[in-house]
């Protein structure tokens, strides 16, 4: 299994091959509207904008599988991520990222470490090449990032 040869749906429902973002490093995060860590959205979008000239890009997943909270449809996601915190990273249609119905690039992501996603926003960092090089538990700020950023930039 390869992350470029992956895809998925984004949050309007179009087909993403993440093909186009080889030579990127990729910061991939499972999200939620209502949920402790919400507040992440920000630094998760002041991250893209402070390096995505250097060829980095945050991609938010939503996922309902933690206490459900995100029980909105994609249009209500996108709203509210946009009116709230101005995100205009990637965003996804709803996954799941434990289970049975678990994304391919969940599956891809969590072969790095052999762990399940334990909550909302954790963290897969992927170097140029598309290689998970560190995951991250949801309670950590996005601003704690910045080094291992800075080594792969």
């Amino acid at each position: 299994m390869n992350f470029y040869s992956m895809k998925a749906k984004d949050i309007r429902g179009e087909d993403f091959s993440f093909d186009a973002l080889k030579d990127k490093v990729v910061l991939i995060v499972n999200t939620a509207s209502q949920c402790g860590f919400t507040h992440q959205y920000e630094g998760l979008q002041r991250l893209y904008e402070y390096y995505g000239e250097d060829g980095f890009v945050v991609l938010g997943f939503p996922c309902n599988q933690f206490g459900n909270q995100e029980p909105g449809e994609n249009k209500e996601i996108l709203s509210f991520v946009e009116t709230h915190f101005g995100i205009n990273f990637p965003m996804f249609s709803k996954i799941f990222v434990n289970g049975e119905e678990t994304h391919a690039l969940y599956k891809y992501l969590k072969s790095f470490d052999n762990q399940e996603v334990l909550w909302n926003f954790e963290k897969y960092l992927l170097d140029r090449e598309g290689n998970v090089v560190e995951h991250y538990l949801s309670d950590v700020e996005p601003r704690d990032l910045m080094e291992d950023i800075n080594d792969l930039i």
